[in-house]
């Protein structure tokens, strides 16, 4: 299995960046596809980006498109959300999660979860 911690939040006006960053350790990086969700208050855990084992594909959520960005660094056994034009409707804890198989949206898709980091944006 693996194991994720995020780290990289925090609080941003509205219109900066931030880049969040997913540390794996345990098994091989590689051989998992991984996803970032997010948590409002009050709200259900939603997809926002995923990439495949390799980092080749992608897929992101509309309201995230051209804003930001998912990545990997397999070498480092790390991944990355770089988010662009933050927005308040951007607060929430995100998560990131990997699977095996290939992209998916579905938070039931993924079997493991890191702890989640806080992003808040003002306006």
């Amino acid at each position: 299995q693996v194991q994720l911690v995020e780290s990289g939040g925090g609080l941003v006006q509205a219109g900066g960046s931030l880049r969040l960053s997913c540390a794996a350790s345990g098994r091989t990086f590689s051989m998992y596809a991984m996803g970032w969700f997010r948590q409002a208050p009050g709200k259900e855990r939603e997809f926002v980006a995923t990439i495949s084992e390799s980092g080749g594909n992608t897929y992101y959520t509309d309201s995230v498109k051209g804003r930001f960005t998912i990545s990997r660094d397999n070498a480092k056994n790390t991944g990355y959300l770089q988010m662009n034009r933050l927005t308040p409707e951007d607060t929430a804890v995100y998560y990131c999660a990997a699977r095996i198989g290939g992209l998916a949206i579905a938070t039931t898709s993924y079997d493991y979860w890191g702890q989640g980091t806080q992003v808040t944006v003002s306006s």
